[in-house]
Order: structure tokens, then C-alpha cells, then sequence
């Protein structure tokens, strides 16, 4: 037996299905609602967390007004934008490279002077051109002043260092720039430099400022090679001529002082002997006023004695035979040791 449905009036089948479909549409919203809340609140929590690596200080604002610097580590904020996080690399120094770039190539470094001359070129205090590439190292020292201060902190850093280098190397001549007073130079940049920036109150501190490269231009190149091999040879000589005049001038003065002394020592000897024969003739001069005769006895024999010891054969004239009597080699006799 079949049973049919009179008339249009829904059975109750119908109506547990229409039924079924308000109850999932109603909850469908809940739903759609609870999962809209679920996804902000975990945006909300996402957002309210900020990591601040190694070597970054965080800048945190609320409202557009500074409201602590972040160390490095993680930290909490409020989200929707009420507080902003801005990161400097505070704890590495940076790099600016003027004239020449670095390249990476694979895994070495290498570098590049490719249309930079424009940078390179400096005009010397001689009205001569040299080719200066160099290096400025700076290191962020106040993250707020440094974000905030200044629109482009990079190109200002860059455009002070490129005029402060000019202004140094145009009050110094070519020789200067290219031999001799390269790293005084480079250190009157970086303090020129730090007194600029500190003018301006950007928080940066110059590390270092390295003078990389600098050469005179290609067109001229080998006249300046030639310049400073002549510059080369000539400190060479000084320092050889220094070198001699360190070795003869001693030995000069050595010798007059040696001189000096032998002619003072020689001087007191002759005075000495002066006043030695002097007191000898005056004592000799009392002894012949006390008896002439037999000074003068001795003294004849005394200069005898002095006259022919240095006689190797003495003769003797006899008056009275007319001949030559020769006496005894007295001198080898002497020597012999017989009197």
C-alpha cells in the first residue's frame, strides 16, 4: 500500500530538513564570527612581539613619541600600530668605499674602479691631480639621533667625507698626498670628519679613515713614477750622507780631543823640563860660586863622559912621541861590562 501526499503543504520530512538548514546557517555566522576573532587575536599577538638581533639596537615608538631603546633579544609591544620598532646596526662598524667598489665573486673579494673617477679625482693644493681612493669606516653611537636627525643618514655621511677629503687634500702638495704624509692625512680627515658630524648631531662615530689607494691619473703616471723614484734616491742619499756623518764626525772630534790632549800633555811636559833645567842651573850656578875650579873640573868630565860613550874608538896623541896611541874600545868594553 502506497501513502500520497494531499495537496502542497510540506511533510514533515521537509520541514526536519528546512529545519536543519536555519540551524547551520545560524551557526555558520558564529562561526564565521569566532574564526574572524580567533585570526585578530592571533595577529594581535604576532605583532605585539619583536626580536632585536645581535648587533641592532630597537627604537620603539607609541604614538609617534620615543619610548625606550630596545636592546638586543626579545621584547613586547602593543600591536595595531600604536607602537613602531625601528632597528640600527649599533653593535658593527659600517663601510663607505669612495673611488673603487667591492665585488664578490664567487667566494673572493675583489674590486672594482669602474666609472668612479669622478670620486677619485682630487685637486691637490699645487694645482695637480691625483687619483685618491679611500675608506670610512663609522660606527652608529646613538640609534635615536641617527634614525631621526637626519632624512638619509648614508648619503650624508658620504657627501661630508667626500668634501672633507677634498678640503684636506687641497691643502696639501702632491708629493705630500702621494709619498710622505699619507696616514697625517688620512688622520686629519677622520678629525675634520667627526667634528663635522658632530655638528650636525647625527650620533655617529668615525672609526677609521684609510687612505686604500691613491696614484696620479693614467696620462700622467709616468712622470709621477719617475718623481718619486728621484724622491726616493734623494731620502736614500740623506740618509747615506746622515749615515757618514754620524761615523766621521765622531772620529773627528776623537781625534782633535786626542790632539788637544797631546799638545796640553805635551805643553806641561816642556814646562816641566823648563823649570827641571832651570832649578838644576840655578843650583848648579850656587855650586861654581862656591867652588869654581871644581865645578868646572866636573862638568868638563861629566861632558866627556857623554861625548865619548857614543865613540866606538878613541885615540890619543901623544905630544912628546908625535904618534897616536889608541886606547881600549871603551864602548865595547862597556857593553862587555868591564869599566
Amino acid at each position: 500500500m502506497q501513502y500520497q501526499r494531499g495537496g502542497n503543504s510540506p511533510g514533515p520530512l521537509e520541514r526536519q530538513f528546512a529545519d536543519l538548514g536555519n540551524r547551520l546557517k545560524k551557526n555558520s555566522g558564529q562561526r564565521l564570527l569566532f574564526l574572524a576573532l580567533i585570526l585578530l587575536a592571533v595577529s594581535s599577538l604576532s605583532s605585539a612581539f619583536y626580536k632585536v638581533d645581535t648587533e641592532e639596537s630597537g627604537v620603539l615608538l607609541r604614538f609617534g613619541r620615543l619610548h625606550r631603546v630596545s636592546p638586543p633579544g626579545l621584547h613586547f609591544k602593543l600591536p595595531f600600530g600604536i607602537d613602531r620598532v625601528y632597528k640600527a646596526k649599533t653593535g658593527r662598524a659600517e663601510r663607505e668605499e669612495f673611488g673603487f667598489r667591492s665585488v664578490e665573486i664567487g667566494t673572493r673579494t675583489t674590486y672594482t674602479t669602474r666609472g668612479l673617477e669622478d670620486e677619485s679625482l682630487t685637486l691637490t693644493g699645487d694645482l695637480n691631480v691625483s687619483n685618491v681612493e679611500w675608506i670610512v669606516q663609522y660606527q652608529i653611537a646613538d640609534p635615536v639621533k641617527f634614525l631621526f636627525h637626519i632624512r638619509d643618514p648614508r648619503a650624508t655621511i658620504r657627501d661630508m667625507a667626500e668634501a672633507t677629503v677634498r678640503k684636506v687634500v687641497g691643502n696639501s702638495n702632491v708629493s705630500e698626498v702621494l709619498t710622505t704624509e699619507r696616514a697625517a692625512l688620512a688622520d686629519a680627515t677622520a678629525r675634520d670628519l667627526q667634528q663635522i658630524l658632530n655638528q650636525y648631531d647625527i650620533g655617529v662615530r668615525i672609526v677609521t679613515v684609510r687612505f686604500q689607494d691613491v696614484n696620479p691619473p693614467n696620462a700622467v703616471k709616468a712622470a709621477f713614477n719617475e718623481v718619486n723614484e728621484a724622491e726616493q734616491q734623494k731620502e736614500s742619499m740623506i740618509l747615506q750622507a746622515r749615515e757618514q756623518y754620524n761615523r766621521e764626525v765622531p772620529m773627528a772630534r776623537g781625534t782633535a780631543r786626542r790632539t788637544v790632549q797631546g799638545a796640553e800633555g805635551y805643553a806641561i811636559e816642556r814646562i816641566n823640563r823648563a823649570q827641571g833645567e832651570s832649578s838644576r842651573f840655578l843650583a848648579l850656578r850656587d855650586q861654581y860660586r862656591q867652588a869654581p875650579k871644581v865645578t868646572r873640573q866636573r862638568l868638563y868630565l861629566e861632558t866627556m863622559e857623554i861625548i865619548l860613550s857614543e865613540l866606538d874608538e878613541i885615540y890619543i896623541m901623544d905630544s912628546q912621541g908625535g904618534g897616536a896611541l889608541p886606547l881600549l874600545p871603551l864602548r865595547s868594553a862597556t857593553k862587555g861590562g868591564q869599566q
